[in-house]
């Protein structure tokens, strides 16, 4: 109990809070995360996707960011948002390939700032949900060191992780390729979904929680402290 009463989200978010300027960043500081005792369906949750131009935080671009809703194992797509971020120099042709992002598109995209203070608003109070937590987390913190020189914490549930404590749990061997949203969606009996944009992934992303969840004994019993990383 003191381990987590010290080095907990909220106690880290606290901390945080007196370090932070007025400004985007110090009102998404100043809500308190939801409680981890909480049930999962009880949660407000924003899932978070982010198309790069590579996997590290510190030397690639944002190139795109999106994000919905999720509450009640509802996803209310008015809540959707998508927006290419705008970055100088040209983007390699296997980044246009993947994201059907171009340089055109880009060029014409929004500031950083504006499309992290929209993802810190729409952020306040709720849990980050993600496939695969690093990319997310990473490129988020780094953007934020760059606009407001501090790194701020984000409760956050990984799919991903979901199912790797499930299939760790059985102690059987797996291919880590099953880990993948489209993987983890097909074994759930999810439709294919447009990969590679971030809205899509985000929505995505969604549907696949909300069928790990349901498929446990008692979903509607789900803490949210089960689900976090």
């Amino acid at each position: 109990m003191i381990f987590k009463n010290l080095f907990g989200y909220e106690a880290k978010r606290k901390r945080l809070l007196k370090q932070a300027h007025a400004g985007a960043l110090r009102d998404f500081l100043s809500v308190p995360f939801p409680d981890e005792k909480q049930f999962f369906i009880d949660t407000p949750i924003l899932s978070v996707d982010f198309e790069t131009t590579g996997l590290n935080a510190k030397t690639d671009k944002l190139l795109s960011i999106g994000f919905v809703d999720l509450l009640a194992n509802k996803i209310p797509l008015k809540t959707s948002y998508h927006q290419i971020v705008h970055s100088k120099g040209l983007l390699k042709s296997d980044n246009v390939t993947i994201h059907q992002i171009t340089d055109s598109e880009k060029d014409q995209g929004e500031p950083l700032r504006v499309v992290v203070e929209t993802l810190l608003k729409a952020l306040t109070g709720k849990v980050m949900l993600v496939h695969f937590a690093r990319i997310e987390r990473e490129f988020l913190q780094q953007a934020c060191i760059k606009l407001y020189g501090i790194a701020p914490v984000f409760p956050m549930i990984d799919t991903l992780m979901v199912a790797k404590r499930r299939l760790d749990a059985r102690d059987v061997s797996y291919d880590p390729s099953s880990l993948r949203l489209s993987a983890l969606r097909t074994q759930y009996q999810l439709p294919e979904h447009h990969a590679h944009n971030a809205l899509n992934d985000a929505i995505a992303t969604a549907e696949l929680l909300m069928a790990q969840v349901n498929a446990r004994q008692e979903p509607n019993k789900t803490n949210l402290a089960d689900l976090l990383l």
